[in-house]
């Protein structure tokens, strides 16, 4: 039986006959919240005793990029694209199937599904209820009449990414998410369920990247973690406004977070301004690339104002060699994302030419470069699962199987290695050793059993500062 129960918090807690990273068998002794001790046979009197049986011990897991807020949303909305969704007919049959009779809001949509939709092509599919569609790039939106109405009546000055034609709403909004949240009035959600979630497969640290993150998401975030809604220990990137951002030791300030955009580049100088304010409030800048031309604007902005501790690369979709040598030089670590190669790889062999597909969602040719890595999911637009993504990064093959740049594939070491990271330095491997948080997460196998399956299933205990908050066997 399974059980997401409340965080407690033992004095003293002693993990028994647990394997460790080499192979060891030990006890591993928290006490208020932090590894005081590692030994064979340790003798602590007072302690809260956990029966490892030899199962495999380590730090608990991190995912470095994802958007918490559009998570849980996501995980109430409609899948609206590949592979659950794959034409116009399936897109109707998914949206029909929407239960209540308010708003209906669905994800992950791809133009492969039917193109750039429009208000009227909406209306044919859903016409009695409000509707929005996010692309999968989270940069688009697309409502029918009835979304559109709501919209154009909020009281908002309506945005410029509120798309005309001929004097004609088509009803597709770009890049205003900020401004969408305004006019629907829009309130942070409750983390609850998916913090549970994540603590169920042993993650016990986020690093949340939404581009608009400021003092009011801070606030929410902070109130989360208050109530016991929220568990993990959070890095908040985001925007330059969370230099007013008081951080705590389970909230802490990331990096600025720069989307940038092929089509539409940011001004240079403007740019340089941004990242050299980002420095002054001691920030990296985090820049998303996911196209070739994205990473060379990134790299030249990154060699002229010198690289940073916190600087990062952001998914790094496309990294050809010559950008790759580079980006090495400058020693900024990448954060990527192993499961989109089972989620979108199929999509990609078949939009993308043949010559680009060896720098597709680099992983090994980047490490052997000299690059750091991380994980993240980029979570909804990706699979939440760390462990989904270990086992992608391994098998390196599509939804349907093909291989997908198999020399990239790692190794299931290196595979978890990407989500043990510390989440405010990633050059640095977390470890199961005196004076480490106790952030843990006890597999129900010692590790030369695990690292052939790799699934979320394995995880049997989950603690955060030497908090239970999941146990496996708890009745």
């Amino acid at each position: 039986m399974t059980a997401e129960i409340a965080p407690t918090a033992p004095s003293r807690l002693v993990i028994r006959q647990a394997e460790l990273a080499g192979g060891s068998v030990q006890d591993v002794l928290v006490e208020q919240g932090v590894i005081r001790a590692i030994g064979p046979a340790l003798a602590v009197a007072g302690a809260v005793e956990i029966a490892a049986a030899g199962g495999f011990l380590l730090p608990g897991l991190a995912d470095h990029h994802l958007h918490l807020a559009a998570t849980t949303v996501g995980r109430q909305s409609v899948p609206c694209g590949p592979p659950e969704v794959d034409g116009p007919e399936a897109l109707a049959r998914a949206l029909a199937a929407a239960p209540g009779s308010g708003w209906i809001r669905g994800i992950g949509y791809h133009e492969s599904v039917a193109g750039l939709p429009t208000c009227a092509l909406l209306d044919e599919i859903v016409a009695d209820r409000p509707l929005r569609i996010q692309d999968r790039s989270g940069r688009m939106w697309f409502f029918n009449s009835a979304g559109l109405d709501r919209l154009l009546s909020c009281g908002e000055p309506l945005p410029d990414g509120l798309e005309r034609s001929g004097g004609v709403w088509t009803g597709r909004l770009f890049d205003a998410d900020a401004w969408l949240r305004r006019a629907l009035a829009g309130t942070m959600p409750d983390f609850t369920e998916t913090s549970a979630t994540l603590a169920r497969w042993g993650v016990t640290a986020l690093t949340d990247m939404s581009v608009a993150n400021g003092l009011a998401e801070a606030r929410h975030f902070r109130a989360q973690q208050d109530s016991g809604a929220l568990r993990q220990k959070i890095v908040l990137a985001g925007s330059l406004e969370l230099t007013g951002m008081t951080p705590q030791p389970a909230l802490a300030r990331g990096a600025f977070k720069l989307h940038l955009h092929e089509a539409h580049l940011p001004d240079w100088s403007e740019t340089l301004a941004r990242m050299g304010a980002a420095r002054q409030q001691d920030r990296g800048t985090a820049i998303h690339c996911v196209t070739e031309a994205e990473l060379a604007f990134a790299i030249g902005l990154l060699a002229e104002l010198g690289p940073v501790p916190g600087d990062r690369i952001e998914h790094g979709s496309v990294v050809s060699d010559g950008l790759r040598d580079a980006l090495a030089g400058l020693g900024v670590p990448v954060v990527v994302q192993p499961a989109f190669v089972p989620a979108r790889g199929d999509r990609y062999l078949a939009d993308i030419p043949p010559a680009e597909w060896p720098w597709l969602y680099r992983l090994a040719g980047l490490e052997q470069a000299g690059l750091v890595l991380a994980g993240g999911s980029d979570a909804p637009y990706g699979p939440l699962d760390p462990w989904e993504a270990m086992r992608a990064a391994v098998e390196r093959r599509t939804a349907s199987g093909a291989p997908f740049g198999p020399a990239e594939a790692l190794s299931p070491e290196a595979a978890l290695a990407l989500y043990l990271a510390d989440p405010l330095d990633l050059r640095r491997t977390r470890r199961v050793a005196p004076g480490e948080p106790g952030d843990l997460c006890l597999l129900d196998r010692p590790w030369h059993e695990a690292h052939a399956n790799l699934a979320a299933g394995l995880v049997r205990l989950t603690l955060i500062d030497g908090r239970i908050v999941f146990d496996r066997d708890a009745a």
